[in-house]
């Protein structure tokens, strides 16, 4: 059985003693659980917490619900609360138009997870009740900040052993980010990357403190920029150059350094426009950005002409730039089981290791937002979930 108010509870039905293993015992309980939702799209006001959130249930059978013990958050969670991706999303959610209007409140934010396996699809034979696992849930579905999540057992990992759940819950999705910009989308991984020279801008985030790790691990040599204040932390992952942004012309000081194989860019904005002439021409040397206008496009343009004002604009800068001798690519978050089985592998043998600004309690959600919207944290904002309720 789960910890905290979960427990082996024991009821009278019709005379018999019925046990229920793993669920509280008061039929309500049973169909409810405490969460914290939004019921529409703004700032930190429309957070709200309730112990009436809908139960999740097991819909398909490659599925498993996860009695969550630690959550944390993301940009993107900052961005969802204000409606941001809500049209691609929703399409996501709801891909047949079955509902008459697109209603995905309350809707629960969050998308990291780690806890205990409690249930189990039918077809699901790699977990068990009661393993120790992580994951990253993808934004179309319902979050984490909840006490139960309901995820595909395809995006789900055992947790690395070394981890407690509350350092385990701030890799998955930062992890599976810098993993789709950097091995899926920009081809490096541990046979070919020793030696190759990488620059990572905005590096002290989330993303960015991951990234220099898994490529310091392969054999790279890593430049990351950030502010002054992050740069002790950035040599500590592992970082062999750091540049303060705020200190004198960053594009002069960035070209003064010999070129680079790869750039994985989590700023956007104008270092676009100046951050490829830093690549190696006619090598293979690959530019990666993860600020992407895909799903603005599909909010202010529809799904149509999103969808196609979008791969326009990849298009043309892609072609542009592979004529001067550079590969430029967007990257996503993408949830991925067996990448995280990779990612546990790196933690437990000490390649990786979490990097936590600051831990709340499960009623300091609302605060927890603040701090992340406050920017400049030095890595991630965790949420312990079970501590207190």
């Amino acid at each position: 059985a789960a910890s905290g108010r979960v427990l082996r509870g024991a009821v009278k039905a019709g005379g018999q003693r019925v046990v229920f293993r793993g669920l509280r015992a008061s039929p309500r309980a049973r169909t409810a659980m405490p969460s914290w939702v939004i019921d529409r799209y703004g700032r930190n006001e429309v957070l709200r917490f309730t112990r009436d959130m809908v139960f999740p249930t097991i819909h398909f059978p490659n599925e498993v619900i996860i009695k969550v013990h630690a959550a944390s958050l993301n940009p993107i969670d900052l961005s969802m609360r204000g409606g941001y991706g809500a049209t691609a999303l929703n399409m996501k959610r709801d891909p047949l138009k079955i509902k008459s209007t697109d209603n995905e409140f309350p809707l629960t934010l969050g998308r990291d997870v780690s806890g205990v396996v409690m249930e189990c699809g039918l077809s699901v034979s790699y977990f068990k009740p009661g393993d120790e696992v992580w994951a990253a849930i993808p934004p179309w579905k319902q979050g984490t900040l909840s006490e139960f999540v309901v995820a595909s057992g395809n995006e789900v990992s055992f947790k690395p052993k070394c981890l407690s759940h509350t350092e385990a819950a701030s890799l998955p999705y930062v992890g599976l980010t810098a993993w789709s910009a950097v091995n899926q989308v920009g081809g490096l991984n541990k046979s070919n990357s020793s030696g190759k020279r990488v620059l990572i801008l905005g590096a002290s985030g989330g993303v960015g403190t991951f990234a220099v790790q898994l490529l310091k691990a392969w054999g790279a040599h890593v430049t990351a920029v950030c502010s002054a204040d992050a740069s002790a932390l950035l040599k500590k992952l592992g970082a062999d150059d750091v540049i303060d942004y705020k200190s004198g012309n960053l594009e002069e000081r960035l070209k003064a350094l010999p070129l680079f194989d790869f750039i994985l860019d989590n700023v956007g904005g104008s270092t676009e426009q100046w951050a490829l002439d830093l690549l190696k021409k006619w090598s293979g040397a690959t530019y990666v950005t993860l600020v992407t206008p895909f799903l603005i496009n599909m909010d202010k343009l529809g799904v149509a002409d999103g969808m196609l004002q979008t791969g326009v604009t990849v298009g043309s800068k892609t072609v542009k730039h592979l004529f001067k001798g550079v590969h430029y690519r967007w990257a996503f978050f993408m949830p991925s089981g067996p990448s995280l089985d990779e990612i546990a592998e790196l933690v437990d043998s000490g390649k990786i290791q979490p990097v936590i600004d600051q831990v709340f309690s499960f009623s300091e959600v609302p605060k927890a937002f603040l701090k992340l919207e406050g920017g400049h944290a030095r890595g991630k904002t965790v949420i312990d979930v079970i501590s207190n309720k």
